[in-house]
């Protein structure tokens, strides 16, 4: 059921003396884009008729098939708390549609609707947690980002020594005011890294969500001089920004379907063949949780993110899926590989058709690997037949190219167009000569 109606929109924003909206969407990558209209052509957004040009967004269409339509979806109306309060500014997060009314395959939001709508034919609803990493770091004279920080605070770590202790609580509240539930912030591990945690809501509403986080992190650093960037691996050598990603399914009637008290673990096998599907599928999913060059520079052993496609019965850190000590009605598991770059839509439609999947073949789910797997030996997961994550973005890649279910999850659309562009990413990367090169060979050969 809507929250809001057209009356109600057109009515909030002359009562709250709003007076420019901005009709936001997301493209492939998972940047976020918009068009701004003042109040007076509210009707006509309201009416499905704000047009935009699709050929100027990388990844949506060619230039003779331009013209696309911004449907918005009103539930997502919100006004922006850190703007002006005379003349406001607000937003309408938007669909994309053709101009034939029929909606775009090329929409990430319209990838993870689709597969929404599968788990609901199901008889499941999709919970969504994120944990949301990021750093904020100087900007130079010129206000460009820089990777500098004074911070030299860890993990949990309070003021004085975390200096950004007031732009987190800035970001916080203004997050609350705009309707989320903020269940914990802190200081990461990293000097100058922290991390926001968000209250399990669907799937869709959590996307949206990520989207609007980032957007308003950036924001509100950068009133406080500072750049918040949501890069997996900035510095080498300290921690690399996860978003890990806290799942469930529910029935229509909000009962926790992960639960059986008469397991040993507290999990029902819709848990244990949701898990399954994720696993079975993650080889070939990681360029979405993973998305970018960088991505895989977290992705190593020793800095708590994941290599391994295994889980844990436990609260165990090391694994790609571990199942956090709460049971039931929070019981859930956590996919911890997911990156800060990864575009929401698509990841978390990959992860729920993974599940959905697993749930539907009935998948058996691997043994479980406990203890440190990050001090584990590569011949020891060998013999257990534990696979590794991708290395590299090229890994990712090839694990990708012609998957079926992947395609079959994203589109034909999408599917093709995040191949070339990553395909095009990994040759730029790959031609390269970078500082570590120069210095380790130079003087040497």
């Amino acid at each position: 059921m809507s929250k809001y109606s057209k009356e109600d929109i057109v009515r909030m924003v002359e009562e709250e003396d709003v007076e420019f909206i901005r009709l936001q969407f997301t493209d492939i990558f998972g940047m976020l884009k918009n068009v701004a209209i003042t109040s007076s052509q509210l009707n006509k957004a309201l009416e499905n008729r704000c047009m935009f040009d699709g050929s100027a967004i990388e990844g949506f269409v060619r230039i003779d098939e331009s013209d696309m339509y911004l449907y918005p979806d009103l539930d997502t109306f919100e006004i922006f708390p850190w703007r002006p309060q005379q003349g406001k500014v607000a937003r309408l997060i938007c669909d994309v549609y053709n101009p034939d009314g029929t909606a775009f395959t090329g929409d990430p939001r319209n990838v993870l609707k689709r597969a929404v709508e599968k788990a609901r034919d199901m008889g499941f609803v999709f919970n969504v947690g994120p944990e949301c990493e990021f750093f904020l770091f100087h900007t130079d004279e010129e206000g460009r980002p820089t990777t500098n920080t004074h911070e030299t605070a860890g993990y949990f770590d309070v003021s004085p020594i975390d200096l950004a202790e007031n732009v987190r609580r800035d970001i916080v509240l203004n997050l609350e005011e705009m309707g989320f539930e903020v269940e914990a912030s802190h200081h990461e591990i990293a000097p100058a890294q922290h991390e926001i945690d968000f209250q399990y809501t669907d799937a869709l509403c959590a996307a949206d969500n990520i989207m609007t986080f980032k957007m308003a992190a950036k924001t509100i650093a950068k009133r406080h001089g500072l750049h918040a960037t949501f890069m997996p691996k900035p510095k080498e050598g300290v921690n690399g920004s996860g978003m890990h990603i806290n799942m469930s399914l529910s029935d229509m009637l909000g009962k926790n379907l992960f639960v059986d008290d008469t397991d040993a673990l507290g999990l029902s096998a819709t848990a244990y063949y949701f898990m399954a599907g994720i696993l079975h599928h993650m080889k070939p999913m990681t360029i979405l949780t993973n998305p970018l060059v960088n991505s895989y520079k977290r992705l190593i052993p020793g800095y708590d993110a994941p290599i391994y496609i295994a889980w844990s019965p436990t609260s165990n850190r090391s694994s790609l899926i571990r199942i956090p000590s709460p049971r039931g009605g929070n019981t859930r598991i956590e996919l911890r590989c997911p990156d800060s770059a990864m575009n929401p839509y698509l990841a978390l439609a990959a992860c729920l058709r993974a599940g959905l999947d697993g749930i539907e073949k009935k998948m058996a789910l691997p043994a479980c690997v406990e203890g440190n797997m990050f001090t584990m030996e590569p011949e020891e997961m060998r013999s257990r037949n534990v696979e590794r994550i991708p290395e590299t973005l090229g890994d990712a890649i090839e694990a990708y190219e012609g998957d079926s279910f992947i395609k079959g999850v994203l589109g034909e659309h999408i599917y093709t167009k995040y191949l070339e562009a990553k395909e095009k990413e990994w040759r730029d990367f790959r031609a390269q000569v970078t500082d570590w090169e120069v210095s380790e060979y130079l003087y040497k050969y």
